[in-house]
């Protein structure tokens, strides 16, 4: 589990929010006693989320006899968020980041928030962010990006914004305020880095799932190199309460081709769950988490980038202090064992 400290508002499920839930048939039997209908709608971005949303469906479709699952496109993890909220449907999968933002009523959640946050279901997948540069820089560490060209992923991607978030707070603060950060979108970035216009840029995957699609586009046209962190940069990734870290052995997961001059990859990590409003009825849910426990090895043949659940407790792993269990889940990881005393189950009381 995640241990961090929010401050933040009570988000609360009063009669209003509960009653818009039940908008255009998404009502799932979220009553008190937990409700018995078995029809999940979850909402899910488009790309590599999709394709792990779609994988679940399918795992659910083939072992479960009960469980009526359906994918629903939404506009990313933020979009989901909101989406939830007004009750467009009952699960969605969306990123620890985002939800620390919302539940604090920062970002793109300032000036327009929400009313309420979705409980906890199941770590869903990563995403590991790390620094490469280009050959004949004279970047090596962290340090070295102080006024050059930084491009972290497009304006409104999820891992520009917590990569962002990382480096701008302390103590790396003063290496990050003297970058000269690069907007530009995900299909100029490979030209611009080939061109010289870009000195360094993120680079993130998975292990055994391999990279997003421009990266890879990067690493077949320019000769790159691992950016070292620096102990300010291993802090400031630690400290951060919307990400997690990694170390991962560079095997795992390798560039291409390229030899990018490390053994091991220091990563702050985007932690993606599947999230579940009230209306998700308990049933529903524990069926759910019962699928993807039992048969996880069947998600990850389809979605390798979906996370290898070692033991049922590894289900919990990115949860987040502040935010509460749905409690069909709850049982499902009080029934096998799984329950940690850190964990707070929600009440729809």
């Amino acid at each position: 589990m995640v241990e961090r400290s929010i401050d933040r508002r009570e988000f609360l499920y009063g009669s209003a929010a509960v009653g818009a839930l039940g908008l255009a048939g998404c009502t799932s039997g979220g009553d008190s006693d937990g409700g018995s209908d078995m029809t999940l709608r979850v909402g899910t971005s488009a790309g590599g989320t999709k394709e792990i949303g779609l994988a679940v469906e399918q795992v659910a479709t083939n072992n479960s006899d009960s469980l009526d699952y359906a994918t629903i496109e939404s506009p990313g993890f933020i979009g989901t968020i909101r989406r939830m909220d007004q009750g467009q449907f009952n699960a969605g999968i969306t990123d620890n980041n985002s939800l620390v933002k919302a539940a604090d009523g920062r970002g793109s959640f300032a000036e327009q928030g929400v009313d309420s946050i979705p409980w906890f279901g199941f770590y869903g997948f990563p995403y590991n962010i790390y620094l490469i540069a280009r050959d004949g820089t004279d970047i090596e560490t962290f340090d070295d990006l102080a006024g050059k060209n930084v491009y972290p992923a497009e304006p409104g991607y999820s891992t520009r914004a917590t990569s962002i978030d990382v480096w701008s707070q302390e103590p790396t603060a003063d290496i990050y305020e003297q970058m000269n950060i690069i907007d530009l979108s995900v299909e100029d970035a490979p030209g611009a880095m080939e061109e010289g216009s870009i000195d360094a840029c993120i680079a993130y995957g998975a292990p055994g799932a391999g990279y997003t699609g421009w990266v890879t586009q990067i690493a077949s046209r320019v000769d790159v190199h691992y950016v070292e962190p620096t102990d300010a940069l291993r802090e400031s990734g630690e400290a951060y309460s919307g990400a997690g870290t990694s170390t991962i052995e560079y095997s795992n997961m390798p560039l291409g081709n390229q030899d990018i001059g490390t053994d091991t990859l220091f990563t702050w990590d985007i932690q993606c769950n599947f999230m579940f409003n009230p209306t998700a009825s308990d049933d529903a849910v524990y069926e759910l988490c019962r699928v993807v426990d039992e048969h996880n090895s069947a998600v990850n043949e389809t979605a390798p980038q979906f996370v290898d659940f070692e033991s049922t407790s590894d289900m919990h792993a990115s949860a987040v202090d502040a935010f509460e269990i749905h409690p069909g889940a709850a049982q499902y990881y009080k029934d096998n064992d799984a329950w940690s005393d850190g964990l707070t189950e929600a009440s729809r009381e």
